[in-house]
Parts: C-alpha cells; sequence; structure tokens
C-alpha cells in the first residue's frame, strides 16, 4: 500500500507514522516508511502534485518512487540525519 500526503513537517510526520500516532489511512494499512518525497515552497503547489499523484495508478507512481530510490528503501533514518 502507497500513502500519499502533504505535511509542513516531514520529520515530524515519519515519527508519527512509526509510532502510529496517526490514526487514519497510515495505521490501518500499516504504512510506517518513507520511500519518496518532494519539496515546495508553496502549500498550494505541495495539495497540486499531492492530487496529480493520488491519480495515478500504482505502476505510475512505483515508476516515480524507482527514479530516485530504485531499490525502495526506506528512507526514515535518511531523513532523520538531514
Amino acid at each position: 500500500m502507497l500513502y500519499v500526503s502533504v505535511t509542513n513537517n516531514l520529520k515530524r510526520r515519519v515519527y508519527e507514522h512509526e509510532n502510529e500516532l496517526d490514526f487514519g489511512f497510515s495505521k490501518k494499512y500499516n504504512c510506517h516508511n518513507l520511500l519518496y518525497f518532494e519539496e515546495f515552497r508553496s502549500i498550494n503547489l505541495a495539495i497540486k502534485r499531492e492530487k496529480e499523484i493520488k491519480g495515478w495508478r500504482r505502476d505510475k507512481k512505483d515508476a516515480l518512487i524507482k527514479s530516485i530510490n530504485p531499490q525502495f528503501n526506506f528512507l526514515n533514518d535518511k531523513l532523520k540525519s538531514m
């Protein structure tokens, strides 16, 4: 299962997912690991991109992830060191 969302604090959001502090979709489907992210200076552009990606089929989402993370490695620890 892939989870697509917008946040203004990615480190906090990953922490919430890892520790099951989010009681919605990610907890229900055990989405705890970061595979891909994009950064935007504008929340409006971020929301537009989120909606675009959510409209894609799974194979297109997989290709997007593979474009920067070919092995589908979890990026949680890498994010913590940034």
